[in-house]
């Protein structure tokens, strides 16, 4: 049986400030990236964004990101050790894992979020402080990672369970890492394109690169972001190609294997 997870970010409205639509995207979705307070979210919204994904069988995971709310976290945040990053990192995931604990429901993985995902991809060292901030709240979370890239490698070395990451709405670099959003075609729009696309990255286990490159990339998530113009007409097309084409889409809790060969 071929299985794949379709996952996306959300719970990242803040106060009185929406962003995305969360309903509809836990009616499609597989498993929820939540935000952690620290680029969106506060208390209320992360409740409430668990309680719906628990309420539909969505797998629940925290968004972790560098302290930017004003950025949306997608601005780098220079001049932090790898210590104080691990540290922002645990108290982040501990909040988020506080709040599921109270309404009887549990995390299952860690998604970094932004700007602190993309630096991760490229500095070992701080791919590293993320993986050791994951075992030390819970050595059971999945690590969601990008393939080939130093994430990848950190959650192997932290003996992690890990979810290898492909985008749906995002161009890639040649390196494999996400290209810049100010880059123009960064961002796809076109919903049946994106499914065609996602579906060939499945298929094939290669991602082409903005320029042309071809990079080997194992599947096992997609992600839709939640904010975009279209988000849902996004996620509903790429859960149609795939099932279409054989897959069940399932929460990534049931899809990654244990590294100490316990299921």
């Amino acid at each position: 049986m071929k299985t794949i997870d379709l996952n996306c970010d959300m719970g990242e409205a803040f106060g009185a400030w929406e962003m995305g639509d969360d309903a509809a995207m836990l009616e499609i979705v597989t498993s929820a990236n939540i935000a952690c307070g620290f680029h969106a979210g506060d208390p209320l919204v992360m409740d409430r964004t668990l309680a719906q994904a628990k309420a539909r069988g969505v797998g629940a995971g925290a968004h972790p990101s560098f302290m930017d709310l004003w950025g949306f976290g997608r601005r780098p945040i220079l001049g932090q050790s790898p210590d104080e990053i691990e540290k922002q990192l645990i108290y982040q995931i501990g909040a988020l894992q506080a709040l599921a604990h109270a309404q009887g429901s549990r995390l299952g993985h860690v998604k970094t979020h932004g700007s602190l995902g993309n630096m991760a991809n490229e500095d070992i060292g701080l791919a590293r402080a993320v993986a050791r901030a994951i075992k030390a709240v819970d050595p059971d979370f999945i690590f969601v990672v990008m393939p080939g890239l130093p994430t990848e490698r950190a959650g192997e070395e932290a003996g992690l369970r890990l979810a290898r990451e492909i985008y749906a709405d995002r161009a890639y670099a040649d390196n494999g890492n996400l290209a810049s959003r100010k880059l123009p075609g960064s961002v796809l729009h076109d919903a049946e394109a994106a499914a065609e696309r996602v579906l060939r990255i499945v298929e094939s286990g290669e991602i082409v690169s903005i320029n042309g490159k071809r990079i080997p990339a194992r599947a096992d998530t997609v992600c839709v972001h939640g904010d975009t113009a279209g988000a849902v007409a996004m996620a509903r097309a790429v859960k149609r190609r795939l099932t279409g084409a054989g897959y069940v889409v399932k929460p990534m809790a049931g899809l990654a294997p244990d590294p100490k060969g316990v299921e």
